[in-house]
């Protein structure tokens, strides 16, 4: 009875859902002719056999009534999206396909008027195929999406989310699919799924923001796995889409977004530990310097020297990894600087240098003394970090790369003038590595004023260092020096030189001296030839030395030629010919033979640039075979020789003769400075060649408050200096530079080992020694001279005692 009593008030809900488009639960639900029109459309697009396709012609006819009434939009698309869902259910897959089919068509048909409400029946449908368990529904699903994200909507949309198709789509791209096959193809739908959602909101403001750093952690590696692998070659592979996807990305990050997406990249290459190969690394961050905005690439160096920083505790392999990234990204940033704070980007290598030497005179890379690292390893990062520093410097303008040679030099540890940090080993590494370092930066200098490129402030600092010990470090200040001063790279021609070569056939490049050279070489010419008189000197020169200075004075030569410089070049070299032939200096046969070997070739060289031809008879005339045959290695290629046993025996014939060069100069545009030739070139020593020499400001200060009373008479003597007396005096000059050398050493014990107390004391009673013996001077100064008469004048009270009015005083 119930049930009867119950049936037409089942009927009337019944036409009530019909009339309202809804889905009938009853009897007429049955019927049909009964249902409304759209779904009916719907219906009439499934084919019986779904191998047959989506029926066109009826997809036509919903089609226009979906554009003729588009309030119905979100009523056929949940209709589709229920009966996709019904087929999915029932495994009906092909129904399924024509279901999205259409659906697509609809969002293209309709997507100018009113695509939300679409949208949302859309985006559910995606997600039911997403979270199946087929890879080809992935695939599908994918593809529509795809689509969808293509199309550009002019209506916003407040209420999208689309969170769960970037965690879908990443989790596509880490696909293990037991069919390779397959397993690519997931993982392409997955990238160009994330290619898609980058699209779809990176220029959306309403919708959701895909920068956010719990995005791209799930993007970026995503892609970075992908990217890693070559498993195909064609335009499918993964790896081929990921690095479209990525540069896509890239290229619309904006100027708030670059720390976001490149954090992700550092943290996967971290955890994987893929700076070790550095392959990977490289291309990877080639193709974010490629694909970001040219304005924003200094973001990118920025957050590497971070990192940089952030694994100083790291292994060595892991450092120079990151160190090799970094010289990459700069060769690529080499269009504008490197950014505001370029200092602080050399800065940060030169700290990695420091603590590279430190870790390689330890032997481990943290502070516990666990971790062990090799010297080799640590040379491989500090040849990185010195060619990052060069490449980082090849994108600076000339200005700012004179700035970054002072900067570099001014952190040299220098003798003398600069104390030396940690302990002679170290310091001396220091010293080679930032001196490899300035090497490189200045490598492609080129700057039309030497006044500007070598300062008094650089040119000081670096030529004190000729007169190191070291003999690589030697080496170095003239390859730095014949670097800068050869504008017109004339430099590698003239390495090749002999002692009979045709100046013809290097094919030099010269240019006029201008205002601003002609002021340098006035200024700074005779510092020059001094260090190349005292480097001359030095025992521990080798080869390479004889040979890099050959070339620095061919340089000199080259470039800042005069009448007065090529006199004094000639005097310099009849200079080191004395030196060569001088019994009191200790030099080895080698030495000597270098030496002359150096006067040879240069002033060869030197007679075929511009001289009378006069000069380049005498020089022809003149053969040094016999003098030569220890050096040949080096500034001739006929083989090698055997020195000569015992001294050194040259015969008058093989010298250059300065009467003969001043006669052949004469009659010429030199013979205004030929008066010159009479006056020998004599190096002065000076105070900065003697604190090169040093290895600590504790051995100046030492000998500067140690005053001997022999060297400070309480009586003013005078001696008559004759001849023979400055004969006598350079004679024993050798016994007398051995006795200040012991005196100098064993002062540097007493004040490495003595008490406070006791030096404190030493100090001040010489002080007060000091102080006496300036007080006989200032009389000896103000004494008035003897009157005619006998009778001296009554001492007049010392200028420096008088008492002046404040007006007086300025």
């Amino acid at each position: 009875m119930s049930a009867v009593s119950q049936a037409p008030r089942r009927l009337l809900q019944d036409c009530c859902s019909v009339l309202d488009h809804q889905t009938p639960g009853g009897l007429c639900g049955c019927c049909w002719a009964l249902r409304p029109r759209y779904k009916r459309l719907v219906d009439n697009i499934f084919p019986e056999d779904p191998e047959d396709g989506l029926v066109k012609a009826n997809m036509e006819k919903l089609t226009f009534f979906a554009l003729s009434a588009p309030e119905k939009l979100d009523r056929i698309a949940a209709y589709l999206s229920e009966r996709l869902t019904r087929e999915l259910n029932r495994h009906r897959y092909g129904y399924v396909c024509i279901a999205m089919e259409a659906m697509e068509q609809l969002l293209l048909a309709c997507h100018c008027q009113s695509i939300n409400l679409l949208v949302e029946s859309f985006l559910s449908t995606l997600r039911l195929l997403l979270e199946a368990d087929k890879p080809h529904l992935h695939i599908l699903a994918t593809n529509s999406f795809v689509k969808f994200a293509n199309i550009e909507e002019d209506t916003p949309s407040y209420h999208r989310s689309y969170d769960f198709f970037v965690s879908r789509f990443s989790e596509m791209c880490h696909s293990e699919h037991e069919d390779l096959d397959v397993q690519n193809r997931i993982r392409v739908s997955g990238i160009r799924g994330l290619q898609g959602v980058v699209r779809k909101t990176v220029d959306d403001e309403l919708q959701v923001n895909i920068w956010e750093p719990r995005h791209m952690e799930q993007i970026v590696p995503a892609l970075l796995v992908n990217l890693q692998q070559h498993t195909h070659a064609d335009s499918e592979s993964p790896a081929e889409q990921t690095e479209v996807c990525f540069r896509e990305l890239l290229g619309r990050a904006a100027y708030g977004h670059i720390n976001n997406a490149i954090r992700p990249v550092l943290m996967h290459l971290d955890s994987h530990r893929l700076w070790e190969g550095r392959s990977f690394a490289v291309q990877c961050f080639q193709i974010i310097m490629y694909s970001i905005q040219s304005q924003h690439s200094h973001l990118v160096i920025q957050q590497l020297l971070g990192h940089l920083d952030a694994n100083s505790r790291s292994p060595a392999s892991v450092r120079a990894g990151i160190v090799e990234v970094l010289s990459e990204a700069a060769v690529i940033e080499a269009t504008g600087s490197v950014g505001p704070t370029v200092l602080e980007v050399f800065n940060t290598l030169l700290r990695q240098l420091r603590q590279s030497v430190d870790y390689q005179l330890t032997g481990y890379y943290d502070n516990a003394g666990k971790r062990r690292t090799t010297s080799r390893e640590e040379k491989t990062l500090q040849d990185a970090v010195i060619k990052t520093i060069g490449s980082f410097a090849n994108t600076l303008p000339i200005y700012q790369r004179s700035e970054v040679m002072l900067f570099i030099m001014g952190k040299i540890p220098v003798p003398g003038i600069y104390p030396a940090l940690g302990s002679f080993e170290g310091s001396r590494m220091i010293q080679v590595m930032l001196l490899k370092s300035l090497l490189q930066v200045n490598s492609r200098y080129e700057s039309s004023n030497l006044l500007t490129a070598l300062p008094s402030s650089f040119l000081e600092p670096l030529l004190s260092f000729t007169l190191m010990e070291d003999p690589e470090i030697r080496l170095l200040v003239l390859s730095i020096l014949t670097s800068l001063i050869d504008r017109c790279h004339n430099a590698a021609r003239l390495a090749a030189v002999s002692v009979m070569f045709d100046v013809s056939v290097l094919e030099l490049k010269e240019d006029r001296c201008s205002r601003q050279d002609n002021l340098f070489i006035r200024k700074h010419a005779q510092r020059l030839y001094r260090h190349v008189y005292l480097t001359c000197k030095e025992e521990s020169s080798g080869r390479g030395h004889y040979q890099a200075l050959i070339t620095l004075l061919a340089v000199l030569s080259v470039e800042l030629a005069n009448e007065e410089v090529v006199v004094d070049l000639i005097r310099l070299v009849l200079a080191l010919q004395e030196l060569a032939l001088s019994s009191q200096e200790c030099l080895s046969v080698f030495n000597r033979c270098g030496v002359h070997a150096v006067c040879a070739a240069f002033i060869n060289l030197l007679s075929q640039l511009g001289p009378p031809p006069p000069l380049h008879q005498h020089v022809t005339q003149v053969r040094r075979w016999s003098v030569c045959v220890c050096v040949c290695v080096c500034v001739c290629d006929e083989g090698v020789y055997i020195l000569p046993a015992g001294e050194l025996q040259v015969d008058e014939s093989c010298l250059f003769v300065q009467s003969k060069i001043c006669d052949a100069l004469t009659g010429s545009s030199y013979s205004a400075h030929s008066e010159r030739f009479n006056t020998p070139y004599t190096p002065q020593l000076t105070d900065e060649d003697r604190l090169s020499k040093r290895k600590s400001i504790g051995d100046v200060i030492s000998l500067q408050i140690d005053m001997d009373t022999q060297y400070c008479p309480d009586k003013p003597q005078t001696e008559q200096i004759t001849f023979e007396t400055l004969k006598n005096a350079i004679e024993d000059r050798g016994g007398v530079e051995e006795e200040e050398r012991r005196k100098r050493m064993l002062l540097v014990e007493k004040f490495q080992t003595a008490p406070f107390e006791e030096i404190a004391a030493h100090c001040g009673a010489r002080t007060s020694l000091l102080q006496t013996k300036l007080d006989q001077v200032f009389d000896l100064i103000i004494r008035p001279p003897p009157s005619p008469s006998g009778n001296s004048p009554p001492r007049s009270t010392p200028l420096y005692e008088m008492k002046f009015p404040d007006l007086c005083v300025y």
